[in-house]
């Protein structure tokens, strides 16, 4: 099974989201080719949840994960924390007040980065 690329993702990814009208920006650009993602989805209320991608070893299926979820201020720690020992991570922004993110959607729920 072939491997899409983090910055191809990335840029798909980006790409359904203005098609459905959903603002989003990369706050922070990791290694274009295997860098992880992790999305931040900022309700614009003081709230927010970041995700990233985890993987089952024995399985190998992988699902979007919640890393942290709470006040806007404590997800953007969590996610210095990540880019900390972690310099090739992507940040995806979305903001949306109901909090959509499309990850849930095919072709990202379960698909690479």
């Amino acid at each position: 099974m072939t491997r899409l690329t983090a910055d191809f993702w990335v840029q798909a990814y980006l790409t359904r989201l203005r098609l459905a009208d959903i603002p989003a920006f990369v706050v922070a650009r990791g290694d274009a080719t295997a860098g992880a993602v992790l999305v931040k989805s900022n309700t614009l209320d003081g709230r927010a949840v970041s995700y990233q991608r985890r993987t089952d070893l024995s399985s190998g299926a992988s699902a979007w994960m919640v890393l942290e979820d709470g006040p806007e201020a404590d997800v953007d720690a969590a996610i210095a924390r990540q880019r900390s020992f972690d310099p090739d991570l992507w940040v995806i922004e979305v903001e949306d007040r109901s909090g959509r993110t499309l990850l849930e959607q095919d072709g990202l729920a379960g698909d690479s980065p």
